[in-house]
């Protein structure tokens, strides 16, 4: 499941799995006067592809005109639209790439670097890298034992949002596990709320995948959930079935999910969180931190009219699935490599930070950068989780399998909301879309 593209209101960060260390560290050594050198870049344009607009790219390009104002440099940013891939293969195979790219899953990393359409960061970029990031998020970007990529963006992916009035008046409070989620949903139900908004529509159903990485994480622990994600266990695997026939408990009734399953089928991602918090159509909406900035479009406010509860635990793990978006350059020049070494380092996360809707990865961004009692709340989640954290499980797939409308695991997900009680249907479709994908 690809990171959501929308502007992030509050974002809880890969970096958060990071000890306390993480509030110390000087961003010095890795400003762009240390390493471009005052106006040392005067006269180089670079150009950098991102599929961010709105918002989302204006608090980009702050981060790109401090960069210039410290460098000399130019810098032109060009949005690749939702499909990163389908604006870049055609720039790729004219010979004519963007300097630099942010592109929004590792698997695209694996993929272009395999086919030679990346550069290796250079060594001054690589120790940047080692000195903000854990090694985690360094295996993230590198392939075949090269580093190509820096993790720069990240969002949080455990939450469910709801409307505290709907819970109020139902008598329910937040509920910790998949007992009491379901538990919570029927006492909804009853009470003559629609307990839940499901975008499933074939354009949005990362949100189906993300559901279920998120019940995976929890059931069958990270070492499992690495090798499904690697398909180093099939998807017709027992561990597989089980997280199915848990989120079928809920998929599956036509009184927990708004519109039902044919309603699901046609919802966007959009369209979910508004028809929640704009419409009270529904308790309960999953989204990511993310969901914040549509929220934000209705007259619901964050943090009382709309709050959050970590998603439930539906085993011994408590789930923390992250997404993130990775630059990599796609030209070794000296103006690429300066941005690259910038991007990767505390001064840029502090400056992206301040403008709000984002928190680094990076390390060594200092918790007073980040503004809003949102994200410190998701930060004391991600904490909770520590090493058992992981990567958004489809983001690192092959994107045929992972990360493309109405093809892989985004429409064999929408077939089990088609036909919950087809789940051995479904999984051999996961595993014959996977082994494809993965060849």
């Amino acid at each position: 499941m690809r990171t959501n593209t929308r502007w992030t209101a509050t974002a809880a960060a890969a970096g958060l799995l990071l000890t306390a260390s993480a509030c110390g560290g000087s961003d010095s050594k890795s400003s762009p006067s240390s390493s471009a050198g005052a106006q040392e870049l005067k006269g180089v344009t670079i150009e950098v592809a991102a599929k961010w607009t709105g918002p989302e790219q204006a608090s980009f390009e702050k981060v790109l005109s401090a960069f210039e104002k410290q460098t000399g440099a130019k810098v032109n940013y060009a949005s690749t639209g939702e499909n990163t891939d389908a604006y870049l293969g055609p720039r790729i195979q004219a010979k004519q790439p963007p300097d630099i790219a942010i592109l929004p899953q590792p698997g695209l990393v694996a993929q272009y670097a395999k086919k030679g359409d990346l550069k290796p960061l250079s060594a001054d970029v690589a120790s940047t890298i080692d000195a903000n990031y854990t090694p985690y998020w360094k295996e993230l970007g590198s392939v075949d034992g090269k580093t190509y990529g820096v993790l720069v963006k990240a969002a949080y992916k455990s939450i469910i949002w709801y409307r505290s009035k709907a819970f109020d008046d139902a008598g329910v409070q937040p509920p910790a596990d998949w007992a009491s989620f379901t538990k919570a949903a029927q006492t909804l139900s009853d009470a003559g709320s629609t307990p839940l908004e499901l975008a499933a529509g074939s354009g949005d159903a990362w949100t189906l995948t993300d559901w279920f990485e998120n019940v995976y994480l929890s059931q069958a622990g990270p070492d499992m959930y690495d090798k499904l994600t690697k398909h180093e266990i099939k998807w017709t695997d027992a561990s597989v079935t089980k997280a199915l026939q848990t989120l079928v408990q809920v998929w599956g009734k036509s009184n927990m999910i708004a519109g039902g399953s044919s309603g699901a089928l046609q919802q966007k991602f959009d369209g979910s969180v508004t028809d929640t918090f704009g419409k009270n159509k529904a308790a309960m909406v999953y989204g990511g931190d993310f969901a914040a900035a549509n929220i934000g479009t209705t007259s619901a406010k964050v943090g009382t009219d709309a709050k959050v509860f970590a998603f439930p635990k539906a085993g011994s793990t408590t789930p923390a699935v992250l997404g993130g978006d990775t630059a990599v350059a796609l030209k070794d020049s000296k103006g690429a490599m300066a941005l690259m070494k910038y991007l990767a380092s505390p001064e840029a996360g502090t400056v992206w930070a301040k403008g709000g809707g984002y928190i680094s990865p990076d390390k060594n961004v200092k918790p007073d950068a980040y503004p809003d009692a949102l994200t410190k709340q998701l930060v004391a989640q991600m904490q909770a989780a520590g090493d058992s954290a992981r990567y958004d499980m489809s983001d690192q797939a092959p994107a045929a399998f992972g990360g493309t409308p109405g093809q892989g695991e985004w429409e064999d997900l929408r077939g089990l909301v088609k036909n919950p009680g087809d789940i051995k249907g479904a999984q051999a479709k996961l595993e014959s879309d996977a082994a494809k994908a993965y060849k």
